[in-house]
């Protein structure tokens, strides 16, 4: 094997003056390397050109002693494959090299992949570097007593037959990764890291058992690789994230792939340009008819309308053709009876919502009982109060009911009274029994337009002036049509099946379903389409 001319010349020597530069010193070491240029051919170099320039690797493909340059073929820049097929340096741009592998005499030279060196590589490793205190100098690494390349072992091979594997083996395979001079005198059991609990640590006079077998040689030679190295050897140096990322062009990778799907009519699902349609959590994404907004629609000349939270159109009747289209329905089957509860059922689940629902009832609430007050006359109206109440009282309500006295009643009325004695709410006929401190709500069910002489009655008027002096919020159920026939202003009115037109003293509107069949609309000339969709009691609003 030739000679490198680095070892000839381990230091440059500095005159007294210090007039020598760096450049200088590593321009004459240059000129001996070029003497023997075509010995060095081949080789797999390893060259540093600073902060600025990086770290190159590649095959040496040309030395040119005149112009003081070097030429690498298919280089490596800080580990990443240059477009050129070849790079050039200058002598005054090189910082340190390092030879990483020689070729052996009459082995076929050709220039192939640099990551083929890291199998095995061989030969003479040389360091040419700058000291900190400025100083000049070139080191000699040995790292084989040979300068042919060493042979490792397939995995296959390894399988079938023991290896044996040798100090200078063991510090050749690693000599490439070696950022320290280190000296072939110095002794294995310093350079490799011994657990804890090893014997010849405890005893050094008691031989270690040798196992003999290919397993252990196995795990001996990884053993060395992996935990050979002193824990001085962490490099000192980063991995540059920011600067191996700005190489991955992002752009132009994603216009190849939009050329390659305009190419062939595909369509990818990360394409950046395009935004994907977005739908509200109540949109439907499916295509479907035009909505219809007015669904139903009434004989006669429509006075008001309303409409719901969906935009649905409802328009109101006249109180004769709703008392024509309760009496329909009561032919067919649906009777007052039925009508009743179901006027009950939905009109009390409007007033728990109202009483605050599950935040006010629940079991940590025992102490705050909601009080609601229902004022109910001697008619069917009245009938579906008490009904209300007695939905209520079965939801651990405070009702007080009160109900004047009359010698006959009402079948409806008698049979409401029986059910409602039987919870645990509490019945008056004297206002003067009602609370006088605030309720939490009223529910009104004392007007009725069959009965308008009940309005002069001293125990009407006296329930009215109550009901204005509490200042609790009202519930209407089913009010009249006329505000004269309304003695208490309503915060809330609940209407039924379809509304009445209402005016400002009925306060908000809503509407109930009591169960009356589609062709009982269509009977009476009223195209119908239910607007309550999942819901028994809706909102309604002045269109």
């Amino acid at each position: 094997m030739p000679q490198c001319p680095f070892a000839q010349r381990s230091r440059v020597a500095w005159n007294s003056a210090g007039a020598t530069s760096v450049t200088d010193s590593l321009r004459t070491e240059w000129s001996h390397i070029s003497n023997m240029a075509t010995d060095w051919l081949g080789s797999i170099v390893s060259i540093n050109c600073g902060d600025s320039l990086g770290v190159y690797q590649g095959r040496v493909s040309a030395v040119d002693q005149i112009s003081q340059t070097i030429s690498l073929t298919r280089p490596f820049h800080n580990g990443v494959k240059c477009l050129v097929p070849e790079v050039t340096f200058r002598a005054g741009d090189i910082t340190e090299l390092k030879i990483l592998e020689i070729p052996g005499p009459g082995e076929n030279q050709h220039f192939g992949d640099l990551h083929q060196t890291e199998l095995g590589p061989s030969g003479v490793g040389y360091q040419m570097g700058i000291n900190q205190n400025g100083t000049g100098k070139l080191v000699k690494k040995p790292t084989s007593s040979s300068s042919a390349p060493q042979t490792i072992p397939k995995r296959t091979d390894v399988k079938s037959q023991d290896v044996a594997v040798s100090p200078q083996q063991q510090q050749c395979s690693k000599s490439y990764v070696d950022r320290h001079t280190e000296s072939l005198s110095q002794s294995k059991s310093f350079r490799r890291r011994h657990n804890s609990w090893s014997s010849s640590s405890r005893h050094p006079n008691q031989a270690t058992p040798k196992k003999s077998g290919l397993k252990n040689g196995q795990m001996k030679n990884k053993d060395d690789e992996c935990f050979g190295d002193d824990i001085e050897e962490i490099p000192d140096t980063d991995f540059d994230f920011e600067g191996n990322l700005a190489l991955f062009d992002k752009a132009a990778v994603f216009e190849e792939i939009d050329t390659y799907e305009r190419r062939t009519g595909t369509r990818s699902r990360g394409i950046p340009n395009e935004r994907p349609t977005r739908y509200r959590h109540d949109e439907n994404i499916l295509e479907s008819e035009p909505i219809v907004y007015r669904r139903i629609t009434v004989p006669h000349n429509v006075s008001k309308e309303f409409c719901t939270d969906s935009g649905l159109v409802v328009p109101s009747v006249s109180y004769e053709l709703h008392k024509k289209l309760l009496s329909v329905a009561e032919k067919h089957g649906l009777t007052l009876e039925r009508r009743l509860e179901m006027t009950g059922v939905c009109a009390s689940q409007m007033a728990l919502t109202l009483l605050g629902g599950p935040n006010r009832l629940n079991p940590k609430n025992v102490h705050q009982r909601p009080t609601v007050a229902l004022l109910c006359g001697p008619h069917v109206k009245g009938a579906q109060g008490i009904s209300c109440g007695r939905h209520l009282a079965n939801h651990d309500v405070q009702v007080i009911l009160f109900l004047p006295n009359f010698v006959k009643m009402l079948e409806s009325i008698t049979n409401e009274l029986s059910l409602f004695s039987k919870t645990q709410g509490q019945q008056v006929s004297n206002l003067k029994d009602l609370p006088t401190s605030p309720v939490d709500l009223v529910i009104n069910c004392l007007d009725c337009p069959e009965n308008a002489f009940l309005r002069d009655q001293p125990w009407y008027k006296a329930a009215v002036a109550w009901a204005n002096r509490n200042r609790a919020p009202v519930l209407s159920i089913d009010p009249p049509v006329h505000e004269g026939e309304q003695g208490i202003d309503a915060k809330w009115s609940l209407a039924l099946g379809l509304p009445l037109p209402l005016g400002e003293r009925a306060g908000r509107v809503y509407l109930c379903d009591i169960g009356l069949p589609q062709q009982v609309f269509q009977e009476v000339g009223i195209s119908y389409h239910s607007p309550f969709g999942c819901k028994f009691v809706i909102p309604l609003h002045s269109a």
